[in-house]
């Protein structure tokens, strides 16, 4: 039997975790932007001060995963910062972080989720499009690698 994955709220001894986990993919694929550096450099000021949430999945006893809830002015989010380590993808962790940032989401009184991501991230765009994601014009972002918004309605609303 394989190890469980647990999906973790985010603590302060994560912070060194969450920025390592998303700095390898940015600097993977794209350069890492000023708020970029904002975000991982202080996500307790950045993100969680705000009424946003990070959350973290640990597998064999260690951290492999994350991602946030930036919390938007209108009470909505941002689902934002996923990130799975490359020993661990193929696993289904990227799936149970989009989960529970949309059960924590939905829980709060969300009526819908946004995300910004890059058309040649092909993997996360099928993970995106599985949690339920559509795409939507994309208006101009603060990340000049945003080339793709996506949404997801919570039922019944919009």
């Amino acid at each position: 039997m394989s190890a469980p994955i647990e999906i973790l709220a985010y603590r302060p001894e994560h912070q060194a975790a969450f920025r390592d986990l998303n700095h390898e993919w940015i600097t993977t694929y794209f350069t890492l932007e000023e708020l970029d550096k904002r975000m991982l450099d202080d996500p307790q000021g950045y993100i969680l001060d705000s009424g946003g949430y990070i959350f973290m999945a640990r597998y064999q006893d260690q951290i492999v995963g994350t991602c946030a809830l930036i919390r938007e002015p209108d009470g909505n989010f941002e689902l934002a910062k996923m990130a799975v380590s490359p020993k661990a993808q193929g696993l289904g962790i990227g799936y149970l972080l989009g989960q529970a940032a949309i059960e924590q989401a939905w829980a709060v009184g969300a009526h819908h989720l946004e995300l910004l991501s890059n058309r040649k991230l092909t993997p996360a765009l099928t993970l995106y499009r599985k949690l339920g994601f559509v795409e939507v014009p994309l208006s101009p972002s603060e990340y000049q690698r945003a080339d793709i918004k996506m949404v997801l309605a919570r039922s019944g609303t919009e």
